[in-house]
């Protein structure tokens, strides 16, 4: 039973990360008869530490306070992807999951785990700015850059930000069950689980080609993303046979024309869904998908969310 939760930080913390393991296990909350954590916040680099927002934390906790946790959680915090840790700290994490406690990490968070060697042959969720670089750092572990947070029990990981909400309130339905996680996001006043992942949130601006042989293509194609066009046509307006437009397209985007006119299509149907009120027929339409019921297969597909669930998350329940 999860009773006992540390947060352990190092210089740069992000107080934002560290609020979210403070707000989901360090309140107590028996007054709705939820269960109260045994929390301490844990410094890894001596009583005081500054923040990445410039202010200081201070805590009587060292390291050894981590001998009887259940759960250990490292938020982010400035530069973690390229400093080296204490390696007291990467120990004390490995002895942690070696007795059977689970360690969680928030963001950049997740670089801490590496380097502790806990994320070798796992699965592990980052935040997409990171990815590859994670990735790059570490070759033994899988990133997943297009999910919130990945259980890969004793080890979860999560990816940026709010992210950190839904692993920790993963955990505690885990442990607690359904019922005392979504009494807790009621009063965090967040949802208990959110659909799909970080592919929704990620900035995909319009390819640049490193040439002008495609230029004017694109150009149309962004233009009249409502029309079916076939490879041949395109060809055409380019002036170009189809095989050798074909090769050059790929050559200049990095994907097919198929591919590439259906992303921006997607995108074109994001910017909609966030900033209008056009019904999801009239989305279809305009993004050249014809139907509600194809734009919401192709929405799912790339962004693993609805339509609806997107807008929803982003202009509100009244949008939706």
């Amino acid at each position: 039973m999860l009773k006992n939760v540390a947060a352990v930080l190092l210089d740069g913390v992000q107080p934002f990360e560290l609020g979210v393991v403070c707000e989901v296990f360090g309140i107590d909350r028996s007054d709705d008869g939820l269960p109260v954590y045994d929390f301490a916040v844990v410094s890894a680099e001596g009583p005081s530490l500054a923040t990445h927002c410039g202010f200081t934390v201070s805590t009587p906790y060292g390291l050894e306070r981590l001998e009887e946790a259940d759960l250990i959680a490292v938020p982010a915090g400035r530069a973690y992807a390229e400093r080296a840790f204490p390696e007291e700290l990467l120990t004390a994490l490995r002895r942690a999951v070696d007795r059977g406690s689970r360690v969680l990490s928030v963001c950049s968070g997740v670089f801490v785990l590496a380097a502790a060697g806990l994320l070798d042959g796992r699965r592990c969720a980052v935040h997409w700015h990171h990815a590859e670089q994670l990735a790059r750092a570490h070759p033994r572990l899988r990133a997943e850059p297009d999910v919130l947070y990945v259980d890969e029990d004793p080890v979860i990981t999560s990816a940026g930000t709010a992210a950190g909400i839904d692993a920790c309130l993963h955990i505690v339905r885990k442990e607690q069950g359904p019922e005392v996680a979504n009494k807790i996001a009621r009063r965090m006043v967040v949802p208990p689980h959110r659909d799909g992942g970080q592919a929704q949130f990620i900035e995909r601006p319009l390819p640049k080609a490193p040439c002008d042989t495609v230029g004017e293509v694109l150009a149309w194609m962004e233009a009249h993303l409502d029309r079916e066009v076939t490879v041949e046509q395109l060809a055409a307006r380019a002036h170009m046979a189809p095989r050798t437009f074909a090769r050059r397209f790929q050559q200049e985007t990095g994907t097919t024309p198929y591919r590439w006119i259906l992303r921006q299509r997607v995108l074109l149907a994001q910017e909609l869904l966030e900033g209008t009120d056009e019904t999801m027929d009239a989305v279809a339409w305009r993004t050249g998908f014809g139907t509600a019921a194809a734009l919401r297969h192709q929405f799912v597909r790339a962004l693993g969310t609805t339509p609806q669930a997107y807008r929803r998350a982003f202009r509100g329940p009244r949008a939706a």
